[in-house]
């Protein structure tokens, strides 16, 4: 039998796991369990109302979230020339060509984000099966492959999130951490939800949230109303 411990219990006690909350709700339940010895990650899942096996119904995008993800983003620039510059002097942590794809190869990704110059795709393609697994592969779809690499840079910094639908029809995103305010909480998640709606394929009919949890790292997730989410 698998013994619970004293604030599993206090954790189980103050939810309602079949409750529908509103976000205020939500976040004022999650904010009021004990804490961890970490400052968690506050996690909201969508499940989406997509045929995951269709390709035209394949959800993704990115979005700035108004009070930032919570921890400092390292990001890595592939560039060459004058781009080297222009990526330093706009706070990218590590800049260069086919330097940093050599010292990938070897195994090195201190990095959380990786933003590349179109003209350096076909050195970073080497690396592409190291890189995408792990959700660090650059792409024009959420504007890391791009001339415009200051102002790349500088939203990643800011708290840039891409979001990617997964195989069961689900987008899973972290938005912040527990130890933020409850309104920076609420704006960052209005802000994924606003641009998750944006998101719906043309051919996805009906709602498209089927529905939406909310918990930290360590806690149980919460039903969130969709008639609030919706509107």
């Amino acid at each position: 039998m698998v013994k619970i411990t004293k604030k599993q219990k206090s954790i189980r006690e103050s939810i309602d796991l079949q409750k529908e909350y509103s976000l205020n709700e939500a976040i004022e339940v999650l904010q009021g369990l004990p804490k961890a010895k970490f400052n968690e990650t506050v996690e909201v899942s969508c499940k989406l109302n997509v045929d995951p096996k269709k390709s035209d119904q394949m959800v993704r995008g990115s979005v700035v979230l108004p009070s930032g993800l919570g921890k400092e983003i390292r990001v890595l620039v592939f560039c060459k020339g004058e781009k080297e510059r222009e990526a330093k002097d706009a706070g990218a942590d590590h800049v260069g060509g086919e330097d940093l794809v050599e010292k990938i190869k070897s195994g090195w990704m201190e990095f959380d984000v990786a933003i590349a110059a179109p003209d350096m795709m076909r050195e970073v393609g080497k690396i592409g099966k190291m890189l995408g697994p792990r959700g660090l592969m650059p792409s024009p779809k959420n504007g890391t492959v791009t001339d415009q690499l200051a102002k790349a840079i500088k939203e990643s910094k800011a708290g840039k999130l891409d979001y990617r639908m997964d195989k069961t029809g689900t987008v899973n995103a972290g938005l912040g951490k527990i130890s933020f305010s409850k309104d920076e909480l609420i704006q960052n998640i209005n802000s994924f939800l606003e641009s998750l709606l944006s998101a719906k394929p043309a051919s996805s009919k009906g709602h498209f949230l089927r529905s939406v949890g909310i918990s930290t790292t360590m806690s149980p997730g919460l039903i969130i109303a969709l008639s609030e989410v919706q509107k």
